[in-house]
């Protein structure tokens, strides 16, 4: 067999680091179809397949994992040992950040931004993963959800996470009305993280014999809400917009603030890019205000919308 061009290697590494063709075509400034071409020219000159092909993107056969650990780390050492040549875009900020937080959250406060900083050229990767920054090196900066510790990194907090139990109002109208916390006789819906237990606990509300339907996806969960199936224990930074435009009601003003916070994450490369600083100021800014907006003595019956 003929020597394979390095090209065809690095293109294998990104699609095998990301687990999509669209993500690694996207680092290497190449089309998806030509990326997908690339991988079949170098399996078939292998002679064996390296991915296996899904609707939720690719995985590696077991040929495809043993040639990763073969040549992946040879592949990040020469990418380290050219990295201090490359020169950065100080105006590019590449942002990783949860599907549900970018549109719920960040990116109806992105005009401000582009207001405040047009020359800045940002790019959002959406993605449930946590980035690997050694792994994903154009990757700037992580805005995620968690307990704030993620190995070599620096996070800061930006804001807590409240949850309460909100509904539709068609609902509320057919139970007669607001409840109290209790929620007693109220159909509830079973939610991924079993909050419920954790609101019994805080308020003193019976747990109910069964649960109308558990959903293990949280946007399923509040889609069935919308529908007026249940009840669910919200986090209010995926629901708040809703809830000011009418279309869930919070029941009670109880709230319950959880472990996990919002946190600005990003490795120490990032430190010295003007971009992500400017980035970085204006978004703690926009979480300052956000939080104030909540206040620790807000009432949430201000927000309840009932026609």
């Amino acid at each position: 067999m003929s020597r394979l061009p390095l090209g065809l290697l690095q293109g294998f590494v990104l699609v095998a680091r990301t687990g999509k063709l669209s993500r690694a075509a996207e680092q290497l400034n190449l089309t998806v179809s030509a990326l997908s071409h690339q991988i079949r020219n170098l399996e078939e000159r292998l002679g064996r397949p390296l991915f296996d092909r899904g609707p939720r993107g690719v995985t590696l056969t077991a040929e495809g994992a043993n040639l990763l650990e073969a040549i992946g780390h040879h592949y990040e050492g020469i990418e380290h040992a050219l990295g201090r040549y490359e020169s950065r875009h100080q105006d590019a900020v590449t942002v990783s950040v949860l599907p549900s937080v970018a549109s719920s959250w960040l990116v109806p406060r992105l005009p401000r931004l582009v207001g405040k900083h047009p020359e800045l050229e940002l790019s959002l990767h959406s993605s449930v993963s946590v980035v690997d920054f050694d792994r994903e090196p154009t990757v700037d900066v992580a805005f995620r959800y968690g307990l704030g510790s993620w190995p070599r990194t620096k996070a800061e907090r930006l804001f807590d996470e409240y949850i309460v139990p909100i509904a539709s109002p068609s609902l509320v109208r057919r139970m007669g009305g607001l409840p109290g916390a209790s929620l007693s006789g109220w159909p509830l819906l079973g939610d991924p993280s079993g909050r419920w237990n954790d609101w019994a606990e805080a308020f003193g509300m019976p747990l109910p014999s069964r649960y109308v339907a558990r959903f293990d996806n949280t946007e399923h969960l509040q889609r069935a809400v919308l529908e007026g199936m249940g009840v669910a224990l919200g986090r209010l930074v995926m629901a708040r917009s809703l809830i000011e435009c009418g279309a869930l009601t919070v029941l009670c003003e109880e709230r319950l603030r959880v472990t996990e916070a919002y946190y600005l994450v990003y490795p120490k490369r990032s430190e010295g890019h003007s971009g992500v600083s400017r980035f970085r100021e204006w978004l703690l800014a926009e979480a300052k205000e956000y939080e104030e907006g909540l206040g620790d003595g807000t009432r949430l019956g201000a927000w309840r919308y009932l026609p």
